[in-house]
C-alpha cells in the first residue's frame, strides 16, 4: 500500500522514523521537499491509519493512504463540493447573517454537515424557510464581500485542465454562486438547488429535485459513464456528511478541512496544505 505525505513547504525528516514503528516501510521517496511517498509491507489496518494520522497532524502534514488500484495517471474526472470546500464559507449561513438569521441557520447547518441531521433534504428546507422574505440583493452582497476561493483552489482548477480531467462541482448549494464559481473557474459541469424568487425576493421555496448526497453521487457517475471511465478514476474533494456517498464511490476521497466523520471515512484529509496538494500526489 502507498501513502503520501504532503507538506505546505517541507515535509519534516524526522517524521519518516517516527512512522516506521507503527507501519512497516518497503520504500521511501522523496518527490520533493513537499511530496513523500511511502510504501508499506502490509495492509494499513483502520487503528494504524488513525495513528499514523495523528501523528502526521503534529507535524503540520497530511496524509494519504492510496488504494492499491488507484492510479492518479488513469483519473478523468475531478469532482468537488463547493460551500467549505472550494469557498471559504456556507453560502446559506451568510444570507442568513445579511438579515439577523444566521445563529438559527447556523446551527442547523453545521448538525447536517456533522452527520446529526442526516436527511439533508429536510434540513435544506428549513434552512430555506427561515430565509423566506430575504432580499435577493443579500446573495449579490455574499458573493462580493463574503466569498473566497479557498487556498489552493485556482492552481487546482489550472492543473486539471492541464491534466484534461473534466471537472464537476456537485453542491448542496445554490445556483446563484454555483453559476458564478463555474464561470470564474471554467469548471466544466455544476449541479446544485434553485431557489425561487419572486419580485426580487427569495420566498422560501426551493425549486425542482434537491441535490443531496445520493443525488451528487448520481452525477458522479452520470459523468463517469458518459466519459466511458470507472468510478476509480475519479477524484472527490469534499468536507460534509453529505459528500460521503459520492466519496464512496471515487477511486480517492479527500476531506478539506472536513468533519470528523468525513476525516474517518476519506482516503486521506487536507487539514493543512491546499486544495492543490492534490497535485503532490504525481510525484
Amino acid at each position: 500500500m502507498r501513502i503520501f505525505l504532503l507538506h505546505l513547504t517541507q515535509v519534516p525528516p524526522e517524521l519518516i522514523p517516527k512512522i516506521s514503528p507503527v507501519q512497516a516501510l518497503s520504500n521511501t521517496i522523496w518527490h520533493s521537499a513537499k511530496s513523500v511517498e511511502l510504501h508499506t509491507l502490509t495492509k494499513i489496518q483502520n487503528d494504524q491509519r488513525i495513528t499514523l494520522r495523528n501523528l502526521a497532524n503534529q507535524f503540520q502534514v497530511d496524509c494519504i493512504f492510496l488504494k492499491d488500484d488507484f492510479d492518479i495517471h488513469q483519473v478523468k474526472l475531478l469532482a468537488f463540493d463547493m460551500d467549505s470546500t472550494l469557498i471559504n464559507i456556507e453560502c446559506i449561513d451568510e444570507i442568513a447573517r445579511q438579515v439577523g438569521k444566521s445563529q438559527e441557520v447556523s446551527a442547523i447547518t453545521e448538525a447536517t454537515m456533522r452527520g446529526e441531521i442526516t436527511d439533508f433534504s429536510v434540513s435544506l428546507k428549513k434552512r430555506v424557510h427561515i430565509l423566506a422574505g430575504t432580499p435577493e440583493s443579500a446573495m449579490q452582497t455574499v458573493y462580493e464581500q463574503r466569498l473566497a476561493l479557498n487556498l489552493g483552489a485556482e492552481n487546482l482548477l489550472m492543473q486539471a485542465k492541464k491534466h484534461a480531467w473534466q471537472t464537476l462541482l456537485v453542491s448542496g448549494g445554490f445556483t446563484f454562486f454555483t453559476d458564478r464559481i463555474k464561470d470564474r473557474l471554467q469548471i466544466d459541469h455544476a449541479y446544485s438547488n434553485t431557489l425561487e424568487i419572486q419580485d426580487q425576493t427569495i420566498t422560501g421555496k426551493v425549486l425542482g429535485p434537491i441535490v443531496d448526497g445520493q443525488a451528487k453521487a448520481n452525477f458522479l457517475q452520470h459523468h463517469a459513464h458518459a466519459l466511458g471511465i470507472q468510478t476509480n478514476q475519479t477524484i472527490v474533494l469534499g468536507d460534509g456528511s453529505n459528500d460521503l456517498p459520492m466519496m464512496g464511490l471515487a477511486g480517492l476521497s479527500i476531506g478539506y478541512r472536513a468533519k470528523p466523520v468525513v476525516q474517518e471515512k476519506a482516503d486521506g484529509s487536507f487539514n493543512h496544505v491546499g486544495l492543490d496538494g492534490l497535485m503532490g500526489l504525481f510525484g
